[in-house]
């Protein structure tokens, strides 16, 4: 029977999600009488979809299919799969012979009807028949198939290995697929540098390249996500696509359709294919040169399945050469269309409206685009990311009206500008839902191409994305759900939970600073790394965002310690290797910031925190060295943990310090560079934990015990030893249970009163040490108040009105979108101006209209004095050229002021957005009396999301993240 596992995978996967059923009994494949035949049509690629099936039925049951000629119906054994096109010689015949209609396929894009019944010709013989609309329709009726048995996408890509079982069976159900939600679904292979050319060329391709073997395995998995389009590599270190031989064969064999990426027009690989004897790639002065340099290739593959990329850029992902201004460029790019379409039209001899052609409006040519550029209505306009994963901009509705309609170019890996994410896929999976369903809301449904980079270490990402392109329903469940649907289909649906949850946390922790970018340095042009932002409170950010990576590396150990051996590479390739390399690069990169911090204090740590930098950076080379040996070398040559040598790769200089003068202990406080640098900051009524750090600066052994705790307060620990183990410091997290009165400490400030007995003591050798608590007032319960100098506000904390929505993003974990589907509105015009602060974008408006979407937020202060009021927002764009990206707030019923988040450009403030993942205004407060206060955020856009709200006063600690996370462990 079917096991829970491929249940999940058909029901929760898109296996028979988007398909019109009627219920029967179970079919079986496999079992102790043995395993179905598989026959097909008689050509190549049905000849492979069979032998994939095949396979697999193999690896479930451990019985081998046999494979049936073409024609071979009355070979059937006493179950037999039947796969072809609707309309081939085989399933007219089978038609006629079964009594079978398939005329609700016909003119069908990519369709399949699956139905099950005993032969009408052969008694005896059950038949399972795929019929589909095309070719790629019977492939992914196939695929289906494959699915239901258990067999994950990734089975050789990730060395999924499906359960074995005695008897595999499947429903026997009648099956009429859905169209897909986009016609074109596929992937770029780029910046293969460092990951798919070396192991192609060194471990797994005969021809020393991304050859036919190498593409095959790609075109295969690309089957098994049920896409249909490829950009093929193109960097300099790869040999072009057409010039490998068998290349474009394998594609045609695997009906694979063929494109080219944004810079590389009519299906050229200009890198490598332009020579310099060709003169300049320039159209204004060596049109003749480019025109023969087209129509050689445009001849050359016209009988191949394509997609073509119009347009010109330069010749490696630069601006158009010769032009010197906008409107030069937007004549020369209407000249090279117009020639191009020429082309096409009398090379393949089509109407050009049934040539698939496409501008992707990438970097300067969506700045041409929207100057004015006149396109013929039946290319596909392509809108691409920001590189970052933020959609740069969507169709207005007359643009999504035209006839070749449009689609989205996107990243989950890029290498350039601010700083390249090459290594481990980190894009969270909540902002590819979110960018997704703007691109399905604006009608972008003709193509989507996903930069996958090496594919690998992107496999999950790379499913997500291909997984909501084939099915737009899945849009509207979590990502998260879909994460541990998937991980159910590649271990089993016991242990899906525990993983999912290992990962949102690995994703979490990237969304506040991918690994690549913890040099917090730059590249094009590349800067040295400095000092991380999470040294700006003193260091406790640095230790507490440690503890997560730390914590989540063991619970990621100790899962894959309780799988099967037969999970055991999977497992180390799509989780343990990305949690405990991301969880290294940030232990080496913190824990030696930390060593300086704590050196410039005399802390004896410095030396034990430098010796544990030193073993991060040893763990990542070791980690490496075992994903390339897995398998028996199988990726030698996949994974580089320091692709393009980029300065935060780099294993520095581990230093030595000396010991310190101060031979006696010490407490250390997790905020020194703060108003409350000298104490413990708890908040009456508000339950948490603080850690303080019991310290030996002589750096001797040295036992220690707590000898009074207050009532209402609780420790990790109560005693220990200080000795070189743990760099002669303890780490003590101090827990409040949130009761109203506690005694001892002082009430705002940084003392210590009340009784002996009511107060934090450690004795460490000799040394009586007295903990200093400070006691923020507090407020009523559900209102939130003041913490540190500053109080957070969560996005989904306030009270919304209709045309807000919570989606499952942001510093928090969800963040409040302004619907999709708003209009833009303004503002109404008041007389004085109300601006406060222009240099943030703070625009003089008045009232909002009454029927714009509004947040309301209560809060309570009791710190008089200047503040800072800081709304941040996940950095998105526009939602269309029609649209801005807007809100406006009114604190205390004051008139509203209108702040604009738009950027331009490569915008330094750009570059800190996608860096951060937030987007930042400020407001300056004056003077906040103490009290109830009320703040109202009005969506004056649609698309614009809020992550969080602050309001920080004077002297309060400085976080890189989100306060809230940032200043406390959370309370057990």
């Amino acid at each position: 029977m079917l096991t829970l596992k491929s249940t999940l995978a058909s029901l929760l996967l898109g296996t028979l999600l988007n398909a019109q059923v009627c219920h029967a009994e179970n079919i079986r494949l496999a079992g102790p009488d043995g395993v179905a035949d598989v026959l097909s049509e008689d050509s190549v690629t049905m000849d492979l979809a069979a032998g994939l099936l095949r396979r697999d039925l193999q690896s479930v049951s451990g019985k081998t299919p046999r494979r049936l000629a073409a024609g071979g119906l009355d070979d059937c054994g006493r179950v037999c799969v039947v796969i072809g096109r609707h309309d081939s010689p085989l399933l007219r015949e089978l038609a006629l012979r079964e009594h079978l209609d398939f005329s609700s396929l016909k003119g069908e894009w990519e369709r399949y009807f699956r139905i099950s019944q005993p032969s009408r010709s052969k008694p005896g013989t059950r038949l399972l028949v795929i019929a589909g609309s095309d070719t790629r329709g019977a492939v992914y009726g196939t695929v289906d198939l494959s699915r239901e048995l258990g067999v994950s996408a990734w089975e050789w890509w990730a060395d999924v290995r499906p359960a074995a079982r005695d008897v595999a069976e499947v429903r026997a159900e009648r099956i009429l697929s859905e169209r897909p939600s986009v016609q074109y679904r596929g992937v770029f292979l780029n910046d293969e540098d460092w990951g798919l050319q070396p192991w192609a060329a060194k471990t797994y391709d005969s021809s020393g390249d991304i050859g036919p073997a190498t593409y095959a395995r790609i075109f295969e998995l690309l089957w098994r996500l049920k896409a249909n389009l490829i950009w093929p590599a193109m960097h300099d270190s790869t040999k072009p696509f057409y010039q490998m031989p068998g290349n474009a064969q394998t594609a045609r064999d695997y009906a694979i359709v063929v494109g080219t990426s944004h810079a590389e027009p009519m299906m050229r690989n200009n890198v490598r294919e332009w020579k310099k004897r060709d003169g300049a790639f320039n159209f204004f002065t060596n049109r003749d040169a480019l025109a023969r340099y087209w129509q050689q290739r445009v001849d050359e593959v016209k009988d191949y399945e394509n997609f073509y990329s119009m347009g010109i850029r330069g010749v490696h992902d630069s601006a158009m050469e010769g032009a010197k201004t906008l409107e030069e460029a937007r004549g020369g790019m209407s000249d090279v269309i117009k020639l191009q379409r020429g082309m096409l039209a009398k090379s393949l001899g089509q109407p050009l409206s049934a040539i698939p052609q496409a501008l992707t409006l990438y970097k300067e040519v969506l700045d041409i685009y929207n100057s004015g550029l006149a396109l013929p209505d039946d290319i596909t306009l392509v809108w691409p990311d920001d590189n970052y994963g933020y959609l740069h901009q969507l169709s207005t509705p007359a643009e999504a009206a035209r006839s070749g309609g449009a689609g989205l170019y996107y990243h989950i890996s890029y290498w350039g500008r601010p700083h390249d994410y090459l290594w481990l896929g980190t894009t969270h999976p909540g902002l590819i839902r979110d960018q997704l369903q703007r691109a399905a809301s604006t009608g972008a449904n003709k193509v989507w191409v996903v930069n996958v980079g090496d594919i690998k270490p992107a496999e999950y990402l790379t499913q997500y994305f291909l997984d909501l392109a084939f099915d737009q329903r899945l849009l509207a469940r979590g990502a998260n759900q879909h994460l541990q649907d998937w991980l159910a289909m590649q271990f089993g649906a016991t242990q899906a939970p525990a993983i999912a949850a290992i990962m949102q946390e690995y994703y979490s922790l990237a969304w506040e600073r991918r690994p690549e970018f913890m040099g917090f340095g730059q590249t094009e042009p590349t800067t040295p790394t400095r000092q991380t932002d999470y040294m700006q409170s003193g260091g406790e950010e640095a230790e507490l965002r440690l503890a997560r990576y730390q914590a989540l590396v063991l619970r990621a150990q100790a899962i894959g310690a309780a799988l099967p051996a037969a999970s055991q590479d999977a497992y180390f390739e799509l989780v343990l290797y990305p949690v405990r390399a991301s969880a290294n690069l940030n232990a080496r990169i913190l824990k030696l910031d930390l060593a300086a911090q704590y050196a410039r204090m005399g802390r004896p740590a410095a030396q034990f925190y430098a010796r544990q930098a030193a073993a991060a950076q040893a763990a990542i080379v070791a980690d490496t060295a075992r994903y390339n040996a897995l398998g028996g070398g199988k990726w030698r040559g996949m994974m580089d943990a320091a692709p393009r040598r980029l300065p935060v790769f780099d294993a520095p200089a581990f230093p030595s310090y000396a010991s310190a003068s101060r031979t006696s202990c010490g407490l250390a406080y997790p905020t020194p560079l703060s108003a409350q640098g000298g104490s413990l900051a708890f908040t009456r009524g508000r339950a948490e934990t603080k850690t303080v750090t019991l310290i030996q600066y002589g750096a001797q052994q040295q036992a220690w015990s707590a000898t009074s705790v207050p009532p209402g307060i609780s420790l990790s620990a109560s005693k220990g030893a200080l000795n070189d183990s743990n760099g002669y410091e303890q780490r003590i997290d101090v827990r409040y249970d949130g009761r109203a009165h506690v005694a001892g400490g002082s009430e705002g400030g940084g003392g210590s009163g009340g009784s002996g007995a009511s107060q934090l003591r450690f004795a460490c050798g000799s040394d009586q040490l007295q903990a200093k608590i400070q006691w923020a007032p507090g407020a009523d319960d559900g209102v939130a108040t003041e913490h540190e100098r500053v109080i957070t506000l969560p996005a989904t904390s306030g009270a919304a009105t209709a045309g807000w929505s919570a989606i499952d993003l942001g510093s928090f974990g969800a963040s409040m979108r302004a619907d999709l589907a708003l209009p833009s509105r303004e503002l109404g015009a008041v007389g004085a101006a109300n601006a406060v602060d222009t240099a943030n974008k703070v625009d003089a408006t008045g009232t909002a209209s009454a029927t714009a979407p509004a947040l309301l937020y209560r809060f309570h202060s009791h710190t008089r004095g200047a503040a800072q009021l800081k709304i941040v927002a996940v950095p998105v764009h526009p939602l269309t050229s029609a649209n801005k990206l807007r809100i406006a707030v009114s604190l205390d019923g004051q008139p509203p002021a209108a702040l604009d988040y738009t950027t331009h450009g490569r915008s330094d403030e750009w570059k800190n957005n996608v860096l951060t993942n937030s987007a930042v205004r400020n407001i300056a407060l004056p003077d906040l009396a103490p009290g109830p206060h009320t703040l109202k955020v009005l969506a004056l856009d649609p698309g614009f999301i809020l992550d969080r709200i602050e309001i920080a006063f004077d002297g309060a600690p400085k976080y890189y993240g989100n306060p809230a996370a940032a200043a406390a462990r959370p309370t057990p």
